[in-house]
């Protein structure tokens, strides 16, 4: 694997499932999902069984990765290549310095501790649970956002991670910050562009990767560079040709850096999906990073 393979997106700046969605390195004994159930919930059984019924209702009409199973294909295509491994929901508790420069990198999507959305999760975390174990370390977080450092945030902060990645309310924060930050703006954008399921999700792996930003190596600057080689489909342009387009962009960012090297994210995944004309991201599903081969069926 190249370096930081593990975690090598971290951002520049600042993924209702059919009994048979199975997951595993092709090399791996198939194995579900180790969680085995849908993420934390609340409330009496009747009135989660009220809410589950409206659920399925709403996700049987929900187009793209609106729908909930779309949904979590795209989140182990992502945890495939941030974590190795298509169990997405095994992340919480992570917590490494990889080399990158960003510090930390944490959590279900890589929040770094260098880059600010760290410390936006836990203060939102701190927000709905003030007694928590890592409010304590939110001016250390704030001190050493923008740079590599980890000082005040030493033992005592990782063992704080593990405490509260142990809780619900720590697990429902990250989860709704991927969303708020990475996830809602990606599918939002991609469906203005006219794009479907594939460019949804090509556009959400994007922006976790080189965030949110606008320039040259961020979503906003390979979007741009994208819509100068080829039209959107809400511009009257193809599809195919956009999103190829998009892709290129996207190879060209990654190489601007040493962590990125190697492309395998795009050429042996998403580049497949849309050679294989599957814009709707349906299964089966076959692809390869870092050298290692995964499959959704």
């Amino acid at each position: 694997m190249p370096p930081f393979s593990r975690r090598t997106s971290c951002r520049a700046l600042l993924g209702l499932f059919g009994a048979s969605l199975l997951a595993a390195p092709a090399r791996a004994v198939v194995a579900t999902d180790s969680s085995g159930t849908a993420d934390d919930t609340t409330g009496t059984s009747a009135t989660a069984a009220r809410m589950t019924t409206v659920s399925a209702v709403a996700a049987s009409a929900a187009t793209g990765l609106a729908n909930p199973a779309k949904k979590e294909i795209a989140m182990r295509l992502v945890s495939s290549a941030e974590n190795s491994s298509l169990d997405w929901r095994a992340q919480y508790a992570y917590l490494k310095d990889i080399g990158d420069g960003r510090g930390y990198t944490g959590g279900i999507i890589g929040f770094c501790s260098g880059t600010g959305d760290m410390l936006a999760l836990v203060e939102l975390y701190t927000d709905r649970e003030p007694d928590n174990a890592l409010a304590g370390y939110l001016p250390a977080l704030r001190a050493v956002n923008g740079t590599d450092s980890h000082k005040g945030l030493g033992r005592g902060f990782r063992k704080a991670w593990r405490t509260a990645a142990a809780t619900s309310a720590f697990r429902r924060a990250q989860r709704d910050e991927r969303d708020r930050v990475y996830f809602d703006p990606a599918v939002a954008r991609a469906k203005q562009d006219g794009l479907g399921t594939l460019g949804q999700f090509a556009y959400y792996d994007a922006m976790v990767m080189h965030g949110p930003g606008t320039d040259a190596v961020s979503f906003g600057g390979i979007r741009a560079r994208a819509r100068k080689r080829a039209a959107t489909p809400a511009q009257g342009g193809r599809e195919k040709a956009y999103l190829h387009a998009f892709l290129d962009a996207r190879v060209w960012a990654m190489k601007q850096e040493r962590a990125h090297l190697d492309v395998s994210r795009v050429e042996s995944a998403q580049r497949v999906f849309l050679k294989a004309n599957n814009l709707d991201l349906d299964l089966p599903l076959k692809w390869k990073v870092y050298g290692d081969s995964y499959r959704l069926t």
